[in-house]
């Protein structure tokens, strides 16, 4: 195992006006009707509208912080906000709590995510397997390992290597496991990520295998958001703080160093910078190896803004820019070539040769991306080429680069495949495809290369998840284990369906409902949808949410909005910063869709979004109110124009646009909740819940948001947890009873 990594990160509207503000850097006069949205459907003008009560009269940043009348709640432990937050969770909790059906669906969901016959989720470590374990007795885990042939077994015996309740108990902190990276060949030295609280950001020690202790005079990071790779035994590459102005505006470093064992920080050498202006996560390193452990490569990408970067190769002591486009994923080295994906055409104009369409999956000698110290360049190998070409319903899922062959799991229509593709003959690329069952997700877990081996899962909605072994070399897969049901799923059926949006794009979506439901529009929807970051929303088993809403009689909806990557790069692209609000239109038109077909209706719509999925349910509820009677809003954004001003927001300015910049604030403008809210709407009941210690997305979004509508006199509810971070992850306990709020709420408001 390289790297055990621990991270989170995933309606229903008919015709509703669009708001249409700001067409400038200046809002409207407050004392000017202005159209809300000059014309409907049918082209007949719509009623004239004062701009919200709340609009900024300038999109400045001073003249949105001037506006708003709750700055007070950005403070995240400030007297003020946390007295909010006290009285609001008072009163949540008595309608969530009180409601006779919580400890039911409490207890029905901590039985599903403290159950022993979970499939343990495996990695590769050392000439064994690792995993990471969290139930009733152990609630913030233990991390252990047993051999592969035990793990095969039903009742594996597991060795435990740290104990996380042990270590929090005895040095009194609330610590969270993040993660291991642990250096190849032999995986007996290992830096351990833990995390105060659940924040993203952790302390980093180094721990032997061989001993299970810490190492005394080992590597020790204090907190941060580092970014670290093993060189050797004894090196470092860190990019993290390194003090006074060394950091970005977003919270993340730009300056990579190599620590040797023994040095502080302080003593590190510098061997890349980027720029303090630099947007995304940060500046990272990433060291590549063969089986044996090797070094094949040395890449830094150094963000230029959330999805922007650029790619330099460290030889030696000195870096080199690689020819790559700026939107790119790297998956790896095989052969002395580059396995990457880029997310823009690639074409001649950078190599001088070959190229590839955005969402490709390319391969290309590293050497020849790149000049030599003397300035020349080595030419194209043979196999430079492209090694797969996705169809426009197709996208690169994942990819694992293995010694001679890499393996790839591709979107088809948000369904699953699994292809190998071998480098021979004249035929640069030849392709093996490795039978999976249809119409499910496919996942590809950790990898070995001195095993040929690779870790893949398949699941639905209604299927769960069943654990494989690929063998490479034969491109065959081989069942390790099968996770139970953990809800009656006999009476339900899942359906894709596509729904028009407004410029007539067609988005599909998934139905899971039960199969003897009547199209009468009486249903209990719930609607999911996130639409942002190309990340996608596949099938998958949900076990809480079949317990406590399938097996109720429920029904779920999964859309796959663009801004997603279900389709891989244009698919995100075309809801990027000024077009937005197509994964709005996308959204609202599945919702449309549902009604039309007699699903559900309004009154028995919700819709339930998370981070970025906040956004999309928090501007939903303000452009069609009256078409859904629920919104569970958790972790969001919700105040656009001033996302920038907290912590990690500046990071995202490549997704959502820059507000400082006034045209582009004028759009965000346009769709951001915090600012659109207005009085007299037919908004629903929401809920709204987010984490103290979330500094991923920053608190103060969801508390704001309430603060407005109770200044409004609105019926909301809140509830801000103390701890877990924005991952959820921290304790299965705690996060029980996260879902049996979640799913009180919407059995209150679609069920009752």
């Amino acid at each position: 195992m390289r790297h055990l990594i621990l991270s989170a990160a995933i309606p229903a509207l008919l015709m509703g006006a669009t708001p249409v503000l700001a067409q400038t850097a200046t809002a409207p006069a407050q004392d000017k009707s202005v159209c809300y949205d000059c014309s409907g459907p049918d082209g007949a003008a719509l009623t004239m509208q004062l701009p919200p009560p709340h609009f900024p009269r300038d999109l400045t940043p001073a003249g949105v912080a001037a506006a708003d009348d709750h700055l007070a709640l950005e403070q995240v432990d400030g007297a003020e906000a946390m007295a909010f937050v006290a009285e609001e969770n008072r009163k949540s909790l008595a309608v969530l709590t009180g409601d006779p059906r919580y400890e039911t669906f409490r207890a029905e969901a901590q039985a599903i995510l403290t159950a022993t016959d979970r499939i343990p989720s495996p990695s590769f470590l050392g000439d064994g397997v690792g995993n990471f374990w969290q139930d009733a007795t152990n609630p913030k885990g233990v991390w252990r390992r047993t051999t592969l042939d035990s793990y095969r077994t039903a009742t594996p015996q597991w060795e435990t290597l740290l104990d996380i309740d042990a270590l929090s108990k005895a040095e009194g902190k609330d610590w969270v496991f993040k993660g291991a990276d642990c250096l190849a060949p032999d995986e007996t030295r290992c830096l351990i990520n833990l995390s105060d609280g659940g924040k993203d950001a952790v302390v980093v020690r180094e721990f032997d295998l061989t001993t299970k202790r810490f190492v005394d005079g080992g590597f020790n990071l204090p907190e941060g958001k580092h970014r670290i790779e093993w060189l050797d035994r004894d090196t470092l590459l860190v990019a993290t703080d390194f003090g006074a102005g060394t950091m970005t505006e977003s919270g993340y470093p730009f300056i990579v160093k190599t620590l040797n064992r023994g040095q502080t920080l302080a003593q590190a050498t510098e061997v890349y910078r980027g720029e303090q202006g630099d947007g995304g996560y940060g500046v990272s390193p990433t060291v590549y190896r063969d089986k044996d452990g090797k070094v094949t490569a040395v890449i830094i990408t150094r963000p230029l803004d959330t999805f922007r970067s650029e790619t330099w190769r460290l030889l030696g002591d000195r870096t080199y820019k690689l020819r790559l486009p700026e939107r790119v994923s790297i998956y790896g080295v095989l052969d002395g070539m580059l396995v990457f994906t880029p997310e823009e055409v690639f074409g001649r104009e950078l190599l001088g040769y070959g190229g590839g369409p955005a969402g490709a999956l390319m391969a290309m000698a590293l050497d020849s991306l790149h000049d030599r110290p003397d300035g020349s360049r080595s030419g194209p190998r043979h196999q430079d080429t492209q090694v797969f070409v996705p169809s426009p319903r197709q996208a690169i899922a994942d990819v694992r680069v293995l010694s001679d062959r890499i393996v790839v799991a591709i979107n088809d229509n948000v369904s699953g495949r699994l292809s190998i593709f071998v480098p021979q003959g004249e035929f640069p690329w030849f392709e093996k495809s490795i039978t999976v069952p249809d119409n499910l997700a496919v996942g590809l877990g950790d990898s070995s290369k001195s095993r040929g081996e690779v870790f893949v899962s398949t699941q639905g909605f209604l299927v769960p998840q069943t654990l494989s072994l690929a063998d490479a070399d034969a491109a065959t897969l081989t069942t390790l284990k099968s996770a139970p049901a953990k809800f009656d799923a006999s009476r339900d059926v899942t359906e894709q369906f596509e729904a028009t949006s407004t410029d007539g794009t067609k988005i599909p979506y998934f139905i899971t409902r039960p199969r003897d439901m009547k199209l009468d529009g009486s249903n209990p929807t719930i609607m999911l949808g996130y639409g942002g970051f190309q990340v996608s929303l596949n099938p998958a088993y949900k076990p809480e949410m079949g317990k406590l809403w399938l097996e109720r009689g429920g029904v779920f909806v999964q859309a796959n909005i663009r801004g997603g990557g279900e389709f891989g790069p244009d698919w995100h692209q075309a809801a990027l910063d000024g077009n937005r609000q197509k994964a709005f239109d996308d959204f609202a038109a599945v919702a449309r869709d549902l009604e039309q077909r007699g699903v559900t209706s309004p009154r028995r719509l919700g819709i339930y979004g998370r981070s970025n999925g906040g956004v999309l349910t928090s501007v939903s509820i303000t452009q069609h109110p009256e078409m859904f009677n629920a919104a569970v809003i958790e972790s969001p954004l919700v105040d656009m124009l001033r996302y920038h001003e907290l912590p990690a927001g500046a990071s995202w300015i490549g997704e959502y646009g820059d507000p400082r910049i006034p045209e582009e604030a004028a759009w965000i403008a346009k769709y951001s909740a915090y600012q659109q809210l207005r009085p007299g709407q037919p908004y629903p009941r929401v809920y709204l819940t987010t984490n103290t210690r979330d500094d991923r997305v920053h608190p103060g979004h969801a508390r704001k948001f309430a603060a407005r509508l109770g200044d409004m006199g609105y019926d909301h509810i809140y509830y801000e947890d103390t701890a877990g971070g924005h991952s959820n992850d921290a304790d299965p306990v705690a996060n029980a009873r996260r879902w049996a709020r979640h799913y009180v709420y919407l059995s209150q408001q679609l069920m009752d």
